[in-house]
């Protein structure tokens, strides 16, 4: 069985509630169980963090022995070298997603550290963004 690990930075625990003109009315944890009933096939784990160091420790741990990683950094997206310098570091595909799309916010989210480390970039579809990002993981070479 294949093994996916999303992992969600900082505020996203606050779906449902945060901006929901942004992001929508639903919690992450309804839409966590969506897609493993979709993917019922796959293990499908979940860990989110307000943190930066406790979001680069959850990649280390499992960037050597998943399929894959979703990874919706959030905020630390347009921050953080240390979390690409994690991505660099792991042998797992990690695939970045984001539920709005920021390219049409503040100029600030237009530039992601993150992107040129990872395998590929979904931004814009809502929550759906991680079920294509699952899908892109999937048919990964």
């Amino acid at each position: 069985m294949k093994r996916i690990q999303i992992i969600n930075g900082p505020n996203l625990n606050l779906l449902g509630k945060r901006e929901p003109t942004v992001y929508g009315n639903q919690t992450f944890e309804a839409y966590l169980q969506e897609l493993k009933n979709q993917f019922s096939d796959l293990q499908l784990d979940y860990y989110q963090s307000n943190i930066e160091g406790e979001l680069i420790d959850k990649l280390h741990e499992v960037g050597f022995s998943y399929d894959g990683i979703v990874l919706n950094a959030g905020a630390y997206t347009h921050t953080s070298i240390a979390i690409a310098d994690a991505i660099r570091s792991i042998t797992v595909p990690v695939l970045e997603v984001h539920i709005s799309n920021v390219f049409k916010r503040e100029a600030y989210r237009h530039h992601s550290y993150l992107s040129d480390a990872c395998k590929g970039c979904i931004v814009g579809f809502g929550m759906d963004s991680y079920r294509l990002g699952i899908d892109a993981i999937l048919h990964f070479d």
